[in-house]
C-alpha cells in the first residue's frame, strides 16, 4: 500500500497574514539568496532541502503556514509536514502574491526588500 499525499489547503496571502498575526508560524522554504533579497517580516527561514533534517525546529503546537516564491516548493513542504501530523497551510502564489497583495517585504535590518 502506498502512502497518499496529504491534502493541504492553499490560502491567499491576506489569510496567511491573518493567521500569522494570530500566532501561526510562517515558514519560508526558499533558498538563502531569495530569503536575503526579501521576506515577510514574521517569517522563519528553513530552505526546502533542509526541512527533513531540521524538522524538529518547526513548531507542532500551532498552524504552520508555508511560503516560497510562487507556491510550488512550499506546497511540497506543506504536504510533507501534513503527512507528519502538522496542521499546515500553503500560501497560493507564494511571496510573489504576498508582495502583490501589498503585504510587507523586508530584507536584513528591516529595510525594504524585493522578491527575486
Amino acid at each position: 500500500m502506498t502512502e497518499q499525499p496529504a491534502i493541504v489547503e492553499d490560502i491567499e496571502p491576506t489569510e496567511a497574514n491573518r493567521l500569522v498575526v494570530g500566532g501561526a508560524h510562517l515558514l519560508d522554504v526558499r533558498d538563502d539568496e531569495e530569503w536575503q533579497a526579501g521576506r515577510a517580516p514574521a517569517a522563519a527561514h528553513l530552505p526546502m532541502g533542509q526541512v527533513v533534517d531540521r524538522q524538529g525546529e518547526i513548531p507542532t503546537d500551532r498552524i504552520v503556514v508555508c511560503i516560497c516564491r510562487a507556491g510550488g516548493r512550499s506546497a511540497s513542504v506543506a504536504g510533507l509536514l501534513a503527512a507528519h501530523g502538522y496542521e499546515v497551510r500553503n500560501v497560493a502564489g507564494g511571496m510573489q502574491a504576498w508582495e502583490s497583495a501589498g503585504l510587507p517585504v523586508v530584507s536584513d535590518g528591516g529595510a525594504p526588500g524585493q522578491v527575486v
